[in-house]
C-alpha cells in the first residue's frame, strides 16, 4: 500500500486530537491520540458506543487494572469503527462515492494514486474496477498513540502502593499494547529506562521474519544526540526505533522542551547527514540483543523514518523541508484546531483561537511539569484560576490527580497545581524570612501553575455534552505560535488544499518563514536567560549562555547560506529573509556583550 499523504496530526493537548483517527483515518491521514486521561477515554467510548449503537459496558474504578483495561477497549472500538469507515469508503456504488471523490481530492497533486485513479476514470466509469483497484491501492490513516514518558505516577490501593505495572505511562503502555491497532506508539519528553525496559514485555514491539512490527515505537527528539542515545537503549532490549520525530524546541504547542539553542534547520541537517550511522549502530546492537534473547531475527532490513513538526504554516515551507531534508512527514499541528471535522474543539475556544495575534500566544510557567508551556491568554482555565487566587484560595481541586508528581508534602504524590500543595506551600513560605520582594516573586511562582491535567480535556467534554459539574467548564488550550497567522475556521478539505498549495487559508502577509521565527523565539529565549541569571550568575550558568550563543551563531550562519544557495527556495520572501537574520543576528550581538559584562 502507498502511503496517502505526506503530512501527519500530531497529538494536541488531551483531548483536541482524543477521537480525530474516527474523522480522518478513512481519508489516509495519519493522527495521533494522548493516553493520558484514562477517564476522557472512557467517556469518548460511552459517547461513541451511543453513537454507534454498540453495547456499552463501564469500566470503573474499582475493576482491576482499570487503567489499561479503558484504553484497550476506546482504542479497540476506533480500530473496529475506522476499518468499517474505511471499507465503506471504498465499497463504492455510484451513488455512494463521494467519501471515494473527498479521498482522492484530498491527495497532494504529485501524488501517483491521483494520477492513477484520474487515468482510471477518464476511461469511462466501471464501478466495479474502481472498487477493485480501490482495494488494492488505498490505505487508512493509522491511529497512533501518545505517551509522556514522565508522565509515570504510582497508584495505590487501600493506601499499598501497586506494582511498577501499575503506573500511569506503564498502564497506558500495556493497554496499547494489548489492543487490535497496528500502529506507533510515540514516545515524549524524554527517556524512562523503566518504561523503556517494561516494553519489552510484549511481543507486538518485536519484528518478524520479514520485518514487519505490528506495533511501531516513534521517539518524538529536538536534537540528533537525545535521539542516539534513546534509539541505542531501546535496541539493547531488541525494540526497534521506526521513526524519529523532530520537533522544534519552541516553535510547537503544548510543553516546549528547548534546546540549548540548536536549530531546526540545523538538526534536521545532522539527522539528514548521519540517517545511515544512526541505522546501522542501532541495528547492529538490535540485531545482537534479539539473538541473545533467541527471538526472531528480521531478514530484511528494518525500516527508519525521519519526520518533523512545529510551527510548519505554508506549502512552500512544507515542501522545502520534505525536499531538503529526505524526511517522511512533517506535521501539522496548532491549525488543526480551526478544523472542526478533524479535531474536538468546542465553539467558544475556537473563536478565541481564531482572533489570536502574537501577543495573545505565550510561553508560560503554568503546566504542574515545571516545564514553559504554550498557552492562549484569556483561556477559561486560567480565568478560573485567578477567580480562585482573588478568594484566597489558590490551586485546583486536583480530581484526576494525573500529574501528581511532587513528593515534598505526601508519599503518594501531589500536583503543584492542586489546592493542598498550594496550602501547603504558602504555608511554608509564610514561615521563611525574605524579603517583601522575594516573598511575592516566590508567591506568584507557586500560585501560577494550572490544572492543565483537566483543562485539556473540557474542551472535547462542553463540544460532546458531557457534564463538566465535578471537574469544572474551564478550558486550558496549547497552540503553537503559528496560531497567530489563521483567523478562520477550515474544512478538512481546505487545509489539505491549503498543505498542498491548491489554495491559500492565510489572510495576512506578515507570516515570518518558520526557520526565521523559531529563531526569533531562541533569541527572545536566550534574552530572558541572561535576565534570569544577572544577579547570581556562576561558572556552570556562564558556560550554558555561551553555548547557546554560539549554537545560536552557527544556526544564522547556517540558515544565511542555505537561503543564498537554493536559488529557487522562498524566492519571493529572500531579500526579507536575509534581513529577517541579519536582525536576529545584531539582537544576538547585543546579548553577547552582555554576556561579557557577566564575566
Amino acid at each position: 500500500m502507498k502511503k496517502a499523504h505526506s503530512f501527519h496530526i500530531p497529538v494536541m493537548g488531551i483531548g483536541f486530537t482524543i477521537d480525530s483517527p474516527l474523522k480522518v483515518a478513512q481519508f489516509g491521514i495519519d493522527s495521533v491520540i494522548s493516553l493520558v486521561d484514562d477517564i476522557l477515554v472512557e467517556k469518548m467510548r460511552k459517547i461513541y458506543s451511543e453513537k454507534f449503537e454498540i453495547p456499552y459496558k463501564e469500566i470503573s474504578d474499582k475493576v482491576d487494572d482499570f487503567r489499561a483495561k479503558r484504553i484497550t477497549s476506546y482504542l479497540n472500538l476506533l480500530h473496529d469503527q475506522t476499518e468499517e469507515k474505511f471499507n465503506q469508503l471504498k465499497n463504492i456504488t455510484s451513488e455512494k462515492s463521494k467519501a471515494l471523490k473527498d479521498y482522492i481530492h484530498m491527495l497532494p497533486e504529485y501524488s501517483s494514486l491521483k494520477k492513477e485513479f484520474h487515468k482510471l476514470t477518464e476511461e469511462g466509469v466501471d464501478f466495479s474496477k474502481i472498487k477493485d483497484w480501490a482495494n488494492k491501492n488505498l490505505s487508512m490513516g493509522s491511529i497512533d498513540v501518545n505517551i509522556m514518558t514522565k508522565i509515570d505516577k504510582a497508584n495505590y490501593l487501600d493506601k499499598e502502593m501497586l506494582p511498577i505495572e501499575y503506573n500511569d505511562a506503564h498502564a497506558a503502555l500495556r493497554g496499547f499494547s494489548e489492543s487490535k491497532l497496528a500502529s506507533s506508539l510515540v514516545l515524549s519528553a524524554g527517556m524512562n529506562p523503566r518504561l523503556y525496559a517494561y516494553m519489552s514485555n510484549f511481543k507486538d514491539f518485536f519484528p518478524d521474519e520479514s520485518g514487519y512490527i505490528k506495533k511501531k515505537i516513534i521517539l518524538k527528539v529536538s536534537d540528533y544526540r537525545s535521539a542516539l542515545i534513546q534509539g541505542k537503549f531501546l535496541a539493547k532490549k531488541g525494540l526497534w526505533v521506526s521513526e524519529y520525530r523532530i520537533e522544534s524546541g519552541l516553535n510547537c504547542g503544548g510543553h516546549a522542551f528547548a534546546t540549548d539553542g540548536f536549530l531546526m534547520g540545523p538538526v534536521l541537517k545532522e539527522f539528514k547527514e548521519n540517517k545511515e550511522t544512526l541505522k546501522s549502530t542501532t541495528l547492529s546492537l538490535l540485531m545482537e540483543a534479539l539473538k541473545d534473547a533467541d527471538k526472531i531475527l528480521p531478514a530484511k532490513n528494518l525500516e527508519l523514518k525521519i519526520t518533523t513538526q512545529g510551527g510548519v504554516g505554508t506549502d512552500e515551507e512544507h515542501a522545502f523541508l520534505m525536499e531538503e531534508y529526505q524526511l517522511d512527514s512533517v506535521g501539522w499541528g496548532s491549525p488543526f484546531l480551526l478544523v472542526p471535522e478533524a479535531t474536538s474543539v468546542d465553539a467558544k475556544t475556537m473563536e478565541k483561537l481564531a482572533s489570536a495575534k502574537e501577543e495573545d500566544l505565550y510561553l508560560s510557567n503554568t503546566s504542574p511539569l515545571g516545564v514553559p508551556f504554550n498557552t492562549l491568554k484569556g483561556n477559561t482555565k486560567d480565568i478560573q484560576k485567578q477567580q480562585h487566587i482573588d478568594k484566597n484560595r489558590p490551586g485546583s481541586a486536583c480530581p484526576n490527580k494525573f500529574i501528581a508528581l511532587n513528593y515534598e508534602f505526601k508519599e503518594t504524590g501531589l500536583c503543584t497545581a492542586s489546592r493542598e500543595y498550594q496550602h501547603l506551600k504558602l504555608k511554608e513560605l509564610d514561615a521563611l524570612e525574605l524579603s517583601a520582594e522575594d516573598k511575592a516573586r516566590k508567591y506568584n511562582a507557586i500560585i501560577e501553575k494550572s490544572c492543565i491535567c483537566v483543562g485539556l480535556s473540557t474542551s472535547t467534554l462542553i463540544l460532546n455534552n458531557v457534564s463538566t459539574k465535578k471537574t469544572g467548564d474551564g478550558v486550558s488550550v496549547c497552540p503553537g505560535p503559528n496560531m497567530a497567522y489563521y483567523d478562520k475556521v477550515m474544512s478538512l478539505r481546505g487545509i489539505t488544499d491549503h498543505i498542498y498549495g491548491r489554495k491559500n487559508m492565510i489572510s495576512r502577509i506578515d507570516r515570518p518563514n518558520v526557520f526565521v521565527k523559531e529563531l526569533s523565539l531562541y533569541v527572545t529565549h536566550l534574552q530572558e536567560k541572561v535576565a534570569d541569571v544577572k544577579a547570581t550568575i556562576d561558572k556552570k550558568q556562564l558556560r550554558y549562555l555561551l553555548k547557546f550563543k554560539k549554537n545560536l551563531e552557527a544556526g544564522i550562519e547556517y540558515y544565511t547560506e542555505l537561503f543564498l544557495e537554493k536559488k529557487d527556495a522562498f524566492v519571493d520572501q529572500k531579500e526579507a529573509l536575509l534581513n529577517a537574520l541579519q536582525f536576529q543576528q545584531h539582537k544576538l550581538i547585543l546579548i553577547s556583550e552582555e554576556i561579557e559584562k557577566l564575566k
